[in-house]
């Protein structure tokens, strides 16, 4: 029981690299302050879950621990955004995921599956989960678009393409044509 409490102690700290990477895609467009993959994957497991009962997925609480653990491998390799992912011939990011879950016991066994199913799309939840994950590229290229880095709009184009859920597209449909400040209109009260 030690080795397992070490083993998931030390998965606990290795998971704070997520606080410290930046998201990679941002730095071609030299965004100064880059969104972490931290925040990416809370608001990307929000999303899931959200996109998951839009879906009607009978296990919306599956489909979001898919996201949850997507993209642990980045706690060992880097972000690679797509310029880069061109020039890199074979990245193990199973390897990475498999390694770092190895002494968690059935926890890891776990864990590893729902990075599995979301990384091969194979399921109905992995579909969701991925569509969480480049949804939530896109409403950040949307927010970094309005804040005065066009190129972002690119982003937001290219993830259109790869949607596959019918619910994912509605709402990038919606989020294209809305303002990210349109939330927080008329909640200002002035006393």
């Amino acid at each position: 029981m030690t080795n397992q409490l070490t083993g998931v102690a030390n998965f606990i700290f290795e998971l704070a690299q997520l606080r410290e990477k930046p998201r990679s895609g941002w730095e071609l467009l030299k965004i100064p302050e880059k969104e972490r993959v931290a925040p990416h994957v809370l608001r990307m497991t929000q999303l899931a879950y959200l996109l998951a009962i839009m879906e009607g997925h009978p296990d919306p609480n599956y489909v979001t621990m898919c996201a949850l653990f997507h993209e642990n491998d980045e706690t060992r390799l880097p972000d690679l955004n797509k310029v880069a992912a061109r020039y890199v011939q074979q990245v193990d990011k199973a390897g990475v995921v498999r390694d770092q879950t190895a002494a968690l016991g059935v926890a890891g066994e776990h864990i590893f599956a729902f990075w599995k199913e979301t990384e091969e799309r194979r399921t109905d939840a992995g579909v969701i989960a991925k569509d969480a994950d480049y949804l939530e590229c896109a409403f950040t290229a949307k927010e970094y678009a309005e804040q005065g880095h066009d190129l972002a709009s690119d982003w937001t184009k290219n993830v259109h393409a790869a949607l596959k859920t019918n619910s994912a597209r509605a709402l990038f449909d919606r989020m294209i044509i809305m303002d990210s400040n349109d939330w927080w209109q008329g909640l200002k009260k002035l006393s």
